[in-house]
């Protein structure tokens, strides 16, 4: 079968805007890089995102895809006009997403079919099956795209990421700011959530996680966070009575948080975007999840334990729990630190 993007020359891709869904996209990255190896690939997303995918192969140039303001999308709209793309895919759902490459002047437009967008697009899937959104894994999700396109995609496709030399000094640079050494058994733990407040673990659990890692694993426990969760780190800190490595003072941003993960021997983390950069890098995973459906995450489970609780609300996806998020609540320290064990002796 051909593909419908045979004689692309320059094509832009709208990637996804959380963080944990730029990485499980990077198959898909691939599949197009692979397919079309002399055009020119301009990824479009939000400037804060764009650290996950530099140093990669996929992109020529990166677009800031902050089309939610006005002179947000002037600028988006400039800057694809002067690159001239006559493909783009979407890898986001919105109709806004949608009408912003359409008026930037791009010809033929692929992605789902869905949000009362399809007047917009060229075609593309639809992700219903006999009137009914199924969740899939969301790598799966982004290379059904692919499929419909003709594009050959591999049975099998894990997310990758990439750090470049300069990247790598830095990231070692501040690990020996932190006096990690190199035999030490490092352990990242992950409490924020951009989402919201109901994806994350209450800090007194983080903080008396933190004590049996430390006493049964003998470790060393480096804290993360994101912008707007410094005072979520603080809560563990006030409650811990052991030493912690804080980043804080250091705004990792998330580019430079792939060295850091990287380098970590296990990786603690609530449902969000960091835990994605750890299954790319395969660094063994404790994942503790509330109110999020595991089906679209259900792939690349090889090194990673997740810890829930089903409760009669649960998956619920709302930002904050109305009630007394016992989802998260009940899930208790030594539960993940059995997991924890669990993996470091695998």
């Amino acid at each position: 079968m051909t593909s419908k993007l045979a004689n692309v020359e320059t094509l832009a891709v709208r990637c996804p805007n959380w963080v944990g869904d730029v990485v499980m996209a990077t198959p898909v990255f691939d599949c197009l890089r692979r397919s079309l190896p002399q055009a020119r690939i301009i990824g479009v997303m939000k400037r804060s995102a764009q650290g996950i995918v530099r140093d990669g192969p996929w992109f020529d140039d990166l677009v800031d895809g902050n089309d939610k303001t006005w002179t947000g999308f002037r600028h988006m709209r400039r800057q694809l006009k002067a690159l001239s793309p006559e493909s783009a895919i979407l890898l986001t759902n919105s109709v806004r997403s949608a009408l912003t490459m359409r008026l930037s002047g791009i010809r033929r437009i692929y992605g789902y079919r869905r949000e009362w967008r399809d007047f917009l697009l060229t075609g593309g899937p639809t992700p219903s099956r006999n009137g009914a959104v199924v969740p899939i894994p969301m790598g799966d999700y982004y290379l059904e795209i692919c499929r419909w396109l003709g594009l050959d995609v591999p049975l099998q496709a894990k997310p990758r990421l990439f750090i470049g030399k300069e990247l790598r000094k830095r990231g070692d640079a501040l690990l020996a700011q932190y006096g990690v050494a190199e035999d030490d058994l490092l352990i990242g733990l992950n409490p924020g959530a951009s989402f919201g407040s109901s994806k994350c673990w209450p800090p007194e659990h983080f903080a008396e996680l933190a004590g049996l890692l430390r006493k049964g694993l003998d470790a060393r426990i480096i804290l993360f966070s994101g912008p707007g969760e410094e005072g979520i780190i603080q809560a563990i800190l006030d409650r811990a009575d052991i030493d912690l490595i804080d980043t804080r003072a250091d705004k990792v941003d998330l580019e430079l948080l792939k060295p850091l993960v990287k380098r970590c021997n296990l990786f603690i983390t609530n449902d969000t975007g960091p835990r994605h950069y750890a299954v790319a890098f395969d660094v063994p995973t404790v994942v503790i999840m509330g109110p999020t459906d595991p089906r679209y995450t259900a792939a690349n489970l090889d090194h990673t334990i997740v810890v829930r609780k089903e409760l009669n609300c649960s998956p619920c996806h709302r930002k904050v729990c109305p009630r007394g998020h016992e989802c998260m609540r009940e899930i208790r320290p030594a539960e993940i630190f059995a997991a924890a064990e669990r993996l470091v002796s695998a």
